[in-house]
């Protein structure tokens, strides 16, 4: 994610002309560090996060460390008054919550969680579907995100729940969030999961109480490190049907009641696609000086909240 956030940093400077450069980067992985110094030469290289903090000056921060360490690193820029991008999730637990929103408000610091999903062209066509109910009302909605088994992990964090938080910390709260940005907070929730050989979950299966409304989503570590990843959705409207297949293309297909298909001409952007308008969002709104409203922090921990709340019941459904 790093290098993902990197390089979107470089196309921003390069393709909106923006006075912007990543002048210091921290990794403790040897590898990671060479590539991002061929990204951004000029930058200081770091191998400890505490070291970049304590010697450089920061107009902002980008945290995209192992889960288990993002609260408190983003604790940490926050009391040195650096506005955070901060990756997914938030943090892991309900202490970690209320810590980060305490020292938010205290600080005053502006904060962004890289929901990303929320800037994704293909998701953001479905919010505004909902929203100008361009089909009528939104009936049902079905959401999968399915990855090969993550095996890259610096020291294999992803494994070890209590640093990952599981397939449903890691990946499935990409769809539970937006589930959240699109139709609010569930009335509750009814989760099925399986696990790994070593009781790690690797599965959930989570439907959402709306009135009205069908909503389900899966998220999916598979037993396999070579399966390519997949994500989808397919929303019910009264009078279509919208398919998302991000290994299709054209990816989106709108399946209308008439029996006639169209294809939607979605938001050109840049290489990267919604990582690249996260970015952009964040810094424009540090030039702004406005809120990042579009994923600030306590929308990140409202989704972790929830997420905990599934987590709890994958294992009670495990028994």
């Amino acid at each position: 994610m790093g290098s993902d956030h990197i390089l979107a940093v470089k196309k921003l400077a390069e393709w909106k002309q923006k006075e912007i450069a990543v002048t210091a980067i921290a990794d403790r992985m040897e590898e990671r560090r060479e590539k991002a110094a061929q990204i951004w030469p000029e930058a200081v290289i770091y191998e400890e996060a505490d070291e970049l903090l304590e010697k450089e000056k920061l107009d902002a921060i980008h945290i995209c460390l192992p889960s288990y360490l993002h609260a408190e690193y983003a604790v940490k820029a926050m009391e040195k008054g650096i506005p955070v991008l901060l990756e997914k999730p938030a943090c892991l637990s309900e202490e970690e919550c209320v810590r980060l929103l305490e020292t938010q408000k205290r600080t005053g610091v502006k904060a962004m969680v890289g929901q990303v999903l929320r800037f994704f062209p293909e998701y953001r066509l479905l919010k505004e579907l909902c929203e100008k109910k361009t089909y009528g009302e939104l009936k049902g909605l079905v959401m999968q995100r399915l990855s090969q088994n993550v095996l890259w992990g610096y020291q294999d964090w992803f494994h070890d729940e209590k640093k990952s938080g599981s397939v449903v910390l890691d990946l499935h709260i990409h769809d539970a969030d937006f589930i959240r940005y699109l139709l609010g907070e569930p009335e509750g929730i009814h989760v099925a999961a399986t696990a790994y050989e070593d009781g790690m979950i690797n599965q959930i299966l989570t439907r959402y109480s709306y009135p009205g409304k069908l909503v389900s989503a899966e998220g999916v570590w598979d037993i396999n490190s070579k399966m390519p990843f997949r994500g989808s959705y397919r929303a019910y409207f009264q009078d279509a049907t919208v398919v998302f297949e991000s290994w299709e293309n054209p990816s989106v297909r709108i399946w209308k009641k008439d029996d006639t298909a169209e294809e939607p001409q979605l938001e050109k952007v840049p290489e990267l696609g919604g990582y690249y308008t996260e970015v952009e969002y964040f810094y424009d709104c540090l030039e702004k000086d406005a809120e990042p409203s579009a994923a600030p922090l306590e929308e990140g921990i409202r989704t972790v909240r929830l997420v905990l709340k599934e987590l709890e019941e994958a294992h009670r459904f495990l028994g």
